[in-house]
């Protein structure tokens, strides 16, 4: 299923998100649940088409309605907040809104919450490992016990003054990833694999595919433009703003047909969702149609309807 992320839609009501995902014929959307007040509000974050906060049954049938009105369906819940916050109170904040949309996930009947395991980017990952096992236990236990998916992107998050050199989010390596499996050990507790992230970090993309088929619960689709000389210049362990620009699928260098190759072979048939965060199309609504429209046009040969 080829869908798209709506955090790109900040302004756009539920109704609005799906009317643009029929129309671009998108079949499924990755839904936003950022808490209505009091979440972070750096870019691409802090946007809410499904509120998770008091979500009830009827909520549920009010939005899978809507989402069925317009012929799409919702590929995912998303919230991606850094729940090992070394700020104690934005932790709670961060995973008690977590349950919620876990929560909300079992109503709506959606298979997977996206999210990011977080991180104190002052402490190495040996020092944020018990932290990381005493949070996500009872969350991976929650998602287990509703029957809903709980998947991890692979995004250092290093991107900006206070969050280098550490990164705020834990999960960036396959080395990591194996360990969280090994110690969390639950089918449900996998990851949303984007590609763009290992490449920028200089690793392949592909090989985790192989590696760790049968823990992709969802994927994102965005590419990566690498500026080696300015790598060469500053290095890898710089912040990557210096050298790497996320682009749209087909504008940067991943190769898409084997991407998606591989996430056939290992038996993957979830939803793979556009992530525009492509600067040179977030202007107007109308760019970031256009890049919602490239995005469909360069991925819908290997997601075919």
């Amino acid at each position: 299923m080829l869908g798209f992320v709506s955090a790109i839609l900040p302004d756009h009501d539920l109704a609005g998100v799906f009317e643009v995902a029929a129309r671009l014929n998108y079949d499924c959307v990755e839904l936003m649940c950022w808490p209505p007040a009091g979440g972070e509000r750096r870019r691409y974050a802090g946007t809410a088409h499904v509120q998770a906060e008091g979500f009830s049954k009827a909520d549920a049938a009010e939005v899978l309605k809507l989402a069925a009105d317009h012929g799409v369906t919702i590929g995912g819940l998303g919230y991606y907040p850094n729940p090992l916050d070394p700020d104690a109170d934005a932790a709670r904040t961060a995973v008690a809104h977590l349950e919620r949309v876990i929560d909300a996930a079992a109503l709506l009947e959606v298979s997977v919450v996206n999210t990011f395991v977080g991180r104190d980017p002052a402490k190495r990952v040996e020092e944020n490992w018990p932290r990381f096992l005493e949070v996500f236990a009872p969350l991976v236990a929650r998602a287990a016990e509703r029957g809903v998916n709980l998947a991890i992107e692979n995004c250092p998050m290093s991107f900006g003054k206070d969050e280098w050199p550490g990164g705020k989010n834990l999960a960036y390596s396959p080395a990591i990833w194996r360990r969280m499996f090994e110690d969390l050990p639950d089918d449900c507790f996998g990851l949303n694999y984007d590609p763009s992230h290992l490449m920028f970090m200089g690793l392949d993309p592909y090989a985790p595919i192989q590696q760790f088929g049968d823990r992709i619960h969802h994927a994102h689709a965005k590419d990566v433009r690498i500026d080696r000389a300015a790598r060469q210049e500053f290095a890898p362990l710089e912040d990557p703003e210096r050298y790497h620009t996320p682009k749209l699928p087909g504008f940067g260098e991943m190769n898409w047909g084997r991407f998606a190759g591989l996430l056939y072979e290992v038996g993957y048939r979830g939803p793979v969702a556009v992530e525009v965060e492509d600067r040179a199309f977030e202007g107007s609504d109308a760019d970031v149609e256009l890049a919602l429209k490239i995005s469909r046009d360069v991925l819908r040969p290997f997601w075919p309807r």
